[in-house]
């Protein structure tokens, strides 16, 4: 069957080669968007540039990260890649140590104003995609906990999880996945704590180019005190609400007709066949030896006004119910309900609502790739800034491949 007979092999008198050879693409993009020109002018961190400035670090640290480099020592590959340094047109980069020392010459404000030139580049790339790219944006907002086994590491604490690290805050883009802020604090941190001022600027950002823009997030960002400013400034919004004893008492009162069943809208048009349906052999186990179980019999939806104690206006809840079985083997002990609230000032039907608040589950996924993909949160450095720094700069190459 193999029977190609007119193969030939030439052979250059010099070769070359490196396993990123993508990095001289991405350099020229970020020469066309002027982000170098735009870092050097905004960020000061340098009395001399003797020979770097300070777009050369903060590229050092992103095309490290592209080019496959986990942490700042891998910086020391790059150093001795000759076809690297020939594919940037660089004599020389900065080493891992110096690469740390440049981290911890930033302040809180150096680094809002390297996001903020960020920014401008990836305000410059959307400006030029198709007419109806960003028709609708939608702003994700959520905090995670970035572990640290150091101990001499400033401004960490411990989560309510027992961790000790830091808590960022991720404010993302789920159209491209793109972060647009990045934020550290302690370890001991709420999720929306100091959350209301970065969603503000990412809306302000988005909303240059998109037609219309929701913020969405969980219980912890429905920030009531503030939804009414954001409905006046036409932002749309769809946040989770904690199923406190008063919107229980509300959804319970609620006549049987206000219910109808959620029918879950499909995530993809299936073009071919659906696939047949693989058995559960975990399923099987649990019923086999009688383990307890829970099992999701049917959803209800229904919506009402609610107007929270911070708002002086009315807003649509909209009220998703879970009937559950509590199984043992294959008998039936009890049901079980459970509620789940939305706030929200869009005006979709109801199903729709549900499966765009479930889409911020996305964001999970963007934030497993800070932590394991890029390494963001690796935590390389001494103090909280540092850190924040560096999760910026290491963000930036995730940016640069969305």
């Amino acid at each position: 069957m193999l029977k190609a007979s007119n193969i030939r092999y030439e052979m250059a008198e010099r070769t070359a080669a490196m396993n990123c050879s993508g990095i001289g693409a991405i350099h020229l993009m970020v020469q066309r968007l002027g982000l170098v020109e735009d870092i050097d002018q905004n960020l000061h961190l340098l009395k001399v540039h003797l020979p770097y400035h300070e777009s050369d670090h903060v590229l050092n640290l992103a095309y490290n990260i592209l080019a496959g480099g986990q942490r700042l020592e891998d910086i020391e590959w790059r150093r001795q890649d000759e076809v690297f340094l020939n594919g940037l047109g660089a004599e020389r980069i900065p080493d891992p140590t110096t690469a740390g020392d440049f981290t911890r010459r930033f302040g809180a404000e150096d680094i809002v104003a390297l996001e903020e030139c960020i920014n401008r580049a990836r305000l410059a790339v959307w400006k030029v995609q198709p007419e109806g790219f960003l028709k609708e944006a939608f702003v994700d907002v959520d905090g995670t906990i970035a572990p640290t086994y150091g101990q001499c590491k400033e401004g960490m604490d411990i989560s309510y999880k027992g961790i000790w690290g830091y808590a960022p805050l991720i404010v993302s883009l789920a159209n491209t996945k793109e972060v647009l802020y990045l934020v550290n604090r302690p370890g001991n941190a709420a999720s929306h704590t100091g959350s209301v001022e970065w969603i503000d600027r990412a809306v302000e950002w988005v909303g240059q180019v998109a037609g219309s823009v929701t913020i969405r997030g969980d219980t912890d960002f429905t920030h009531t005190e503030q939804l009414d400013r954001w409905d006046k400034a036409g932002r749309q919004f769809i946040l989770g609400m904690d199923a406190h004893p008063k919107v229980v008492g509300l959804a319970e009162a609620l006549e049987k007709q206000a219910w109808k069943r959620l029918e879950r809208l499909p995530q993809y048009e299936v073009l071919t066949e659906p696939r047949r349906k693989a058995f559960g052999y975990k399923e099987q186990v649990v019923e086999e030896r009688e383990f307890q179980n829970r099992k999701l019999v049917g959803e209800d939806l229904a919506e009402m006004e609610y107007q929270p104690l911070k708002c002086a206006q009315k807003y649509r809840l909209i009220i998703l119910r879970k009937n559950i079985s509590v199984q043992k083997g294959e008998k039936a002990l009890f049901d079980e309900v459970r509620y789940f609230f939305y706030i929200t000032n869009r005006t979709d039907a109801p199903e729709k609502i549900v499966g765009l608040a479930n889409g911020r589950c996305n964001q999970e996924n963007v934030i497993e790739q800070l932590k394991n993909g890029v390494n963001a949160m690796r935590m390389p450095v001494n103090d909280l800034v540092s850190n924040w720094a560096y999760m910026v700069m290491a963000a930036l190459a995730w940016n640069l491949k969305a």
